[in-house]
């Protein structure tokens, strides 16, 4: 692989729409005109976990860092802002940016391992600890989209894939409980990460772990909950009620809130295709 090479994840999301397409015909003299600009010596990109972004380790002068180039993506517009508006605590830092191209000049982990490394029940504190400091901050000065922004955008598109629903009732269901808790006003307003998982924590010399990738918006903390159970699947399957009390507990929020929001984003939100499993993960959480 060489410097300019596109990892398959990421070339098989801009294949899903034209505008990503055309982002991928500019990205070469992207890459040429940042290397140039911020005197980087760059490496050939990651490829494992990258599907949204062009993302290469090099260095600037002796200081080890990390290019990375987003694609057109809703979710992820406010990255830039988002990392600006953490500087550093709990997440990696922003070293330079330009918002035009999406591209953001990263302090890069050293050793960089992920979390994943550790048994799920061992990543539950860690991911825990890292979500209340990012709610810790004020959410008054955090210049994002609020959740229900997110919410409609991935109901209109679970929406134009209707014909491929399994189960039509069960997505609708999804699709207005999602909605209604995206909207309802009855709980505290906090700058939430929106994907933390443990693939998206690292290790790092500045601190022991360090967020990386936030997809920033305003809302509900029990919404940030559901990214780290939805990726423990088994446990999840095996003992929801157990799962959940158990994480909230560490959080601090109401379980019976994440319990909705997991069956909300099981049901409807939108996938590349609907596999029985989400279905399944869905029936078990529907709320009785």
């Amino acid at each position: 692989m060489n410097v300019f090479d596109v990892p398959e994840h990421l070339l098989h999301s801009c294949r899903e729409s034209p505008e990503r397409m055309e982002w991928l015909g500019t990205l070469r003299g992207i890459i040429t005109d940042l290397a140039s600009r911020w005197s980087l010596t760059l490496e050939p990109p990651f490829e494992r976990d990258v599907s949204c972004a062009w993302v290469a380790p090099g260095l600037r002068g002796d200081l080890p860092v990390v290019l990375k180039i987003g694609m057109p993506h809703m979710e992820a517009e406010d990255e830039i802002a988002g990392l600006r508006f953490w500087d550093g605590d709990p997440t990696v830092r922003l070293l330079e940016a330009d918002a035009l191209v999406g591209a953001m000049l990263l302090e890069r982990c050293v050793p960089g391992s992920s979390l994943r490394e550790l048994p799920e029940s061992e990543q539950d504190s860690i991911i825990a600890k890292l979500l209340r400091r990012l709610w810790s901050k004020r959410a008054d000065a955090a210049p994002f989209r609020p959740l229900h922004a997110l919410v409609s955008y991935w109901s209109d598109a679970t929406l134009a894939r209707a014909n491929d629903w399994p189960d039509p009732a069960l997505v609708h269901d999804g699709l207005a409980l999602m909605q209604q808790l995206a909207l309802d006003n009855d709980h505290p307003t906090v700058p939430l990460a929106t994907d933390l998982h443990a693939g998206n924590i690292l290790r790092a010399q500045r601190a022991s772990w360090l967020v990386i990738d936030p997809k920033p918006f305003l809302g509900d903390p029990a919404f940030d909950a559901t990214q780290h159970l939805l990726n423990c699947r088994e446990r999840l399957i095996g003992n929801p009620d157990q799962l959940v009390g158990h994480f909230c507990n560490l959080l601090d929020v109401d379980p019976m809130r994440v319990r909705l929001w997991l069956f909300a984003r099981a049901a409807s939100e939108p996938r590349g295709r609907w596999a029985p499993a989400s279905m399944s993960l869905a029936r078990l959480l529907r709320p009785s």
